[in-house]
């Protein structure tokens, strides 16, 4: 293995002063900066100049504290032009703090950015827009009510006359350009209509339609599917090709290996390492990110008993699926696998009352039970991780433990009031219980990592005591360790006699954790595999 180094600060560094010589450039207004306030290539020196000819974008010893408490102590990062370069870290290592900062939608405390071989410091998402940098967020932000047409061409619409928009010429534009993508949307849909997966691709479609020279992606395959990743793979290849510098953010390993060139880890807010990919193996990669060894997750010993714990007869649902009839035993992780689209996710929720079906019948071990609500759904023991935390996962502004509890409210109430102590008591053993790292279970829930929010979901499942658990895309957001961590939760779970239908478009995360595996294909059942007999080759045979 070829050795790794550290970002060279001193070329960098060089041309930062040569860039402050002439004063920092703090741009305002949607404009870049004329040409003249930017130092040229020609005044700098040999090693800076060089730097600025063949870098996009050079970060050093980037730090940013909250009230006195540091989120990033020194953030590094070089972009060349053409590069996919892997931004990798868990939740909590400062990755997101420091696109922020990159964006200009938070000022650092110091140290220096570079674009372009100029020092920059952005005061607004719209100074770094201009100046060629776009991102594509992990949290999306569409405006529902609106056109596909219309959301990728908010604030920048096609005019005629330079006073009416043009709807035509802006339909036109967004057609063309999912055609040039390999997506297939409609524009003139609108947003509401769209599943999460589709809203997920016109946020790419969004920000690549801007041609910027430096493109963020911070985990832009979380809500799709393997063809979709497929396709959207293709368009970055493409847009490196043809120089554009692209950071690529994600915690699904697999994804990493098949689109970048090189990478970077922080891990505690700082800088751990950065390389050549080709010069690093999956597990050293993920010992840097966590900080210590992990094995590979190894296939969880079969632990379904004979006694079946839930079953659905002939679920359907028009235009999403049909004829779903499926049985999990007690003990059982029921895997449930297919590609954007074939229906997995809306069979889930009407399961568990979150949306209504035409047909479909809910045995609980051998007994009829009435499921339209989820609160009936609750009362019968099952409880569901939706596939969006943010959306439908979480109250955001609402505190970690009134998100624990929210759901089982009533364990805590007598006579109408709240027994504060009895919730603090149990928060606080969910706290622990799925080491959520929170300062306090009365900071907002929005103030924690990822990873930290997602174990607050589980936790409030937990709290409703079920037998049932529905979980679709798990572990979507979350990194290497909180994985791990989620896993040996669910293997607990089906092992002391319980239920688990487990939804997930990572195949690895499927095979390693369910004992038999549903395949659906465009709305009805494909096929069905043991742990024993399923590959990743047969899996993607029976989804496509």
């Amino acid at each position: 293995m070829s050795e790794r180094k550290p970002i060279d600060q001193r070329a960098a560094g060089r041309a930062a002063s040569a860039a402050g010589a002439s004063g920092p450039s703090s741009r305002q207004g949607a404009a870049p900066p004329a040409p003249s306030a930017a130092p040229q290539p020609s005044s700098l020196p040999p090693a800076a100049a060089e730097a600025a000819d063949d870098l996009l974008l050079a970060a050093t010893s980037v730090t940013k504290a909250y009230a006195g408490v540091p989120a990033l102590t020194d953030g590094r990062i070089q972009l060349k032009r053409g590069s996919i370069h892997a931004l990798c870290g868990g939740n909590g290592a400062g990755k997101s703090t420091f696109l922020s900062i990159l964006m200009g939608l938070q000022r650092s405390d110091s140290g220096a950015i570079l674009v372009k071989g100029r020092l920059v410091h952005y005061a607004s998402a719209a100074e770094a827009l201009a100046d060629g940098i776009a991102i594509i967020t992990q949290e999306l932000s569409p405006v529902l009510d609106m056109t596909v047409a219309e959301n990728i061409y908010l604030g920048r619409e096609p005019r005629r006359g330079g006073w009416f928009v043009d709807r035509r010429r802006m339909e036109a534009d967004a057609a063309a350009l999912f055609a040039r993508l390999g997506f297939d949307i409609d524009p003139k849909a609108r947003m509401r209509q769209l599943s999460v997966a589709r809203i997920q691709l016109v946020e790419i479609a969004k920000a690549i339609s801007r041609d910027s020279d430096i493109l963020i992606m911070d985990e832009p395959t979380s809500a799709i599917g393997e063809k979709e990743t497929a396709t959207l793979f293709k368009a970055i290849r493409s847009l490196a090709a043809s120089g554009v510098g692209i950071i690529y953010v994600s915690h699904r390993l697999t994804d990493i290996f098949s689109i970048a060139d090189s990478y970077t880890v922080f891990r505690d807010g700082r800088f751990i390492e950065t390389g050549a990919l080709a010069d690093i193996d999956r597990q050293r990669l993920i010992s840097l990110i966590v900080g210590r060894d992990l094995r590979d997750a190894e296939a969880r010993q079969t632990t379904a008993r004979a006694e079946t714990m839930i079953e659905m007869r002939n679920f359907a649902r028009a235009g999403q699926f049909a004829d779903i009839s499926l049985a999990i035993a007690k003990g059982e992780i029921l895997g449930l696998y297919g590609l954007m689209g074939a229906g997995r996710s809306e069979f889930a929720n009407a399961v568990y009352g979150n949306a209504p079906r035409d047909s479909g019948e809910v045995l609980i071990e051998g007994r009829p039970v009435a499921i339209d609500t989820p609160s009936e759904a609750l009362r019968q023991g099952i409880a569901i991780v939706t596939e969006d935390r943010k959306e439908t996962g979480l109250v955001l502004s609402s505190s970690v433990s009134e998100n624990i509890i929210v759901a089982a409210l009533g364990r805590f109430a007598r006579f109408g009031f709240v027994d504060g102590g009895k919730v603090a008591k149990s928060v606080e053993a969910q706290i622990a219980n799925f080491r959520i790292r929170t300062a306090s279970r009365h900071l907002p829930v929005q103030s924690l990592s990822g990873g930290n929010q997602q174990k607050v979901v589980l936790a409030r499942c937990v709290e409703t005591e079920p037998r049932i658990l529905i979980c679709d895309e798990p572990t979507r957001g979350i990194d290497e360790g909180a994985k791990r961590e989620v896993y040996a939760f669910l293997s607990a779970f089906a092992a002391a006699g319980n239920a688990v239908l487990l939804i997930s478009s990572e195949i690895p995360e499927i095979l390693a954790n369910a004992d038999r595996i549903v395949v659906f294909r465009r709305g009805g059942i494909a096929g069905e595999l043991t742990a024993a007999e399923a590959t990743q080759e047969a899996l993607v045979h029976l989804a496509s």
